[in-house]
């Protein structure tokens, strides 16, 4: 009688192998690291002014945004892409280090044009810190697991929105806006000790000679010119060549890009992904699903501080209702799918939701009460959180683990564009619904007298301008009789809400795209696992399909 062959007993399901204390702290670690990312980008926006104003630079005030918003994309796959091939611990360790060096440049910047290029560096870093926590995550838990925890980078993410406006403010007051800068180091360097001495390197070094040369550099010549043309495009006039000709020569680039990579060994993003239906379709769902959350929750804050005359820091924290709804159900969500390995319907549901909030929004007026604005904001939060934690499980459950890291940076990419596209589209549709023409129009029905409102635009008129006022009005309104006054800042408060709600419909088209793009998703069940069976202690140097790792 033929004795059959043994079957490992499953020891470890998770694709990286470390003791469950070693597993937490490095969750602890990687959460740090996202933290400085997502605090970066709402600690700095408020205290730029005062930033500016200091280092005399008016004239390149977008450029301390869009230097990091440029190095920061571009990087994203080519950390992915680096991570599978030489392990994340390493990319991870050079981003933050990047990152933290970059810091302490800012904090250091006594020109705006230093400014500029240490907040350059700082993106060169960040550019890794959220596609690789993610990927780090998809290794040390099984699909099964990793909604426990993914669906705490919501929580994260709501946390830095809501201290970092407070913070900024605070440290700018009592030490200097230089501080700012420096409070990212000890953190940072929390969260590099604890990488280094726990977090495991899994690679492929073998795959590097492959390289994807070609493919870093036409991807790069693709995206820089659309970023830049459409943080032009901000200005509203799409017919300049700052605007067309680059975002034309950025898609010509990537064109160029697709070619290259569907002939290149070992390609940055892996074409051939896009043949699985999970994965392409949770890319044009978090694509839309950003475009409509960017182009329209993010105006909120405009809206309290011109109508409401709110504070920058009071305005962020007005958005409370829906960071708490975001929070709540990227957590839930998370743990539901981890429970019952269940996740389409959820995701249409969150979406569909999330397009009735933005949908409530549209109707929004001067005189919207905020308790009805915050229901509004609640809703969207719910439905939008989900989207934080869940498609990265999709996506992760989907790919090769030799490909994950690749496979999360081209989320975290989609994510990326989707918000800068739908912001500047949305700004764009809201500086044309306030015309002269919308505010005219309300100037009258509030009641002013005819014979101040004239029927073409007055002398230096510009909506741009309109977009930064605070609750004193428009310039055009200190120059009418003062008894006229209050009538005319009403007018231009109802034009101000009604061009701001219109705009909104951009983001419910996009959410209701989001939700009906996951309904064709192929629900697959979420892997318990790593590989057809675990192996046994002494053969854990190597992982199915040759991933070498190394506990250095």
């Amino acid at each position: 009688m033929t004795a059959r062959p043994a079957v490992a007993t499953p020891i470890d399901d998770a694709p990286v192998h470390v003791s469950p204390r070693a597993r937490f702290e490095i969750l602890g670690a990687v959460l740090l690291g996202l933290f400085l990312s997502a605090l970066d980008q709402t600690i700095v926006g408020p205290i730029l002014p005062r930033i500016v104003s200091e280092l005399k630079g008016i004239d390149y005030y977008t450029w301390v945004v869009t230097a990091y918003l440029l190095t920061s994309t571009v990087t994203v796959p080519i950390y992915g892409k680096l991570s599978d091939l030489y392990g994340r611990k390493p990319m991870l360790m050079i981003g933050i280090g990047l990152f933290l060096v970059g810091s302490m440049l800012s904090g250091l910047s006594q020109t705006m044009w230093e400014l500029i290029l240490f907040r350059a560096i700082q993106g060169l870093g960040a550019g890794s810190l959220f596609p690789i926590s993610l990927a780090v995550i998809g290794d040390l838990f099984t699909p099964r697991e990793r909604g426990k925890y993914q669906g705490l980078f919501g929580m994260v993410f709501g946390a830095a929105f809501l201290l970092g406006p407070w913070l900024g403010g605070t440290i700018t007051e009592k030490l200097s806006w230089h501080w700012v800068f420096f409070v990212n180091v000890p953190i940072g360097l929390i969260a590099l000790v604890v990488i280094a001495r726990l977090l495991p390197t899994v690679s492929r070094p073998e795959a590097g000679r492959n390289m994807d040369i070609a493919g870093v550099l036409t991807f790069a010549a693709g995206i820089v010119p659309i970023l830049i043309g459409l943080t032009n495009a901000e200005n509203g006039d799409w017919g300049a060549v700052g605007v067309w000709g680059l975002i034309a020569l950025g898609v010509a680039f990537l064109a160029l890009f697709v070619w290259v990579e569907s002939r290149a060994k070992e390609p940055m993003i892996p074409l051939h992904l896009f043949r699985i239906r999970s994965f392409t379709v949770s890319m044009i769902a978090v694509f839309t699903a950003m475009f409509g959350f960017f182009g329209a929750v993010v105006f909120l804050p405009l809206w309290y501080q011109v109508v409401q005359g709110a504070s920058p820091t009071a305005s962020g924290y007005k958005l409370l209702p829906f960071l708490g709804g975001l929070i709540f159900s990227s957590i839930v969500s998370g743990q539901v799918v981890s429970r019952t390995g269940r996740y389409k319907w959820l995701a249409v549901g969150a979406l569909a939701l999330a397009a009735v909030g933005v949908l409530l929004m549209t109707n929004l007026r001067a005189d919207t009460p905020d308790s009805t604005l915050w229901i509004w904001m609640a809703l969207a939060g719910l439905g939008i959180g989900p989207s934080m934690a869940v498609f990265t499980i999709i996506v992760q459950n989907a790919v090769p683990f030799s490909e994950l890291g690749a496979a999360t940076s081209d989320l975290t990419l989609f994510r990326q564009i989707g918000g800068t596209v739908g912001l500047t589209l949305a700004f764009t549709l809201f500086r044309n619904f306030l015309s002269w023409d919308a505010i005219r129009t309300q100037l009258v029905a509030a009641g002013a007298p005819a014979q101040f409102v004239p029927s073409t635009p007055p002398n230096g008129f510009d909506t741009g301008q309109l977009t930064s006022v605070g609750g004193s009005g428009p310039t055009f309104v200190s120059q009418i009789p003062a008894q006229f006054q209050a009538t005319f800042l009403d007018g231009f408060h109802r034009a101000f809400s009604i061009a701001l709600a219109n705009s909104m419909w951009l983001g419910v088209g996009a959410l209701a795209i989001a939700a009906f793009s996951v309904a064709f998703l192929h629900e697959q069940p979420l892997r318990q696992h790593f590989g057809e069976a675990a192996e046994r202690p002494e053969d854990r140097a190597t992982h199915p399909g040759g991933v070498a790792v190394s506990l250095d």
